[in-house]
C-alpha cells in the first residue's frame, strides 16, 4: 500500500507542476479600471467564445485541477483509513 501512496504522490507533484504551467501560460485579464468594469461584463455576457490556444488552455486547466483534487483527496483517504 505504501508503494501505491508513493506513486500517487509522484503523480500529484506532476499534476501540480502541470497546473502551475498551464495557469501561467494563460493570458491575463485586462488591467486598470476600464478593464475591471468591462472585462467582468464581457466575461459574463460576452458573445465571443474562446477558440484556439486559449480554449485548449482552459480545458487543460480544468482537467489538471480536477485531477489534482481527486488525487489529493484519494491520498488523504488512503493515509487515514488504509495505512
Amino acid at each position: 500500500m505504501e508503494i501505491l501512496a508513493l506513486i500517487i504522490k509522484i503523480v500529484l507533484v506532476v499534476f501540480s507542476g502541470f497546473l502551475i504551467v498551464v495557469v501561467l501560460l494563460q493570458s491575463g485579464a485586462k488591467t486598470g479600471v476600464p478593464g475591471a468594469i468591462s472585462g467582468g461584463a464581457e466575461a459574463m455576457w460576452g458573445k465571443k467564445k474562446a477558440r484556439g490556444m486559449e480554449a485548449t488552455l482552459v480545458r487543460l486547466t480544468r482537467i489538471a485541477a480536477i485531477g489534482f483534487m481527486v488525487l489529493a483527496v484519494l491520498l488523504v483517504v488512503m493515509q487515514k483509513y488504509w495505512m
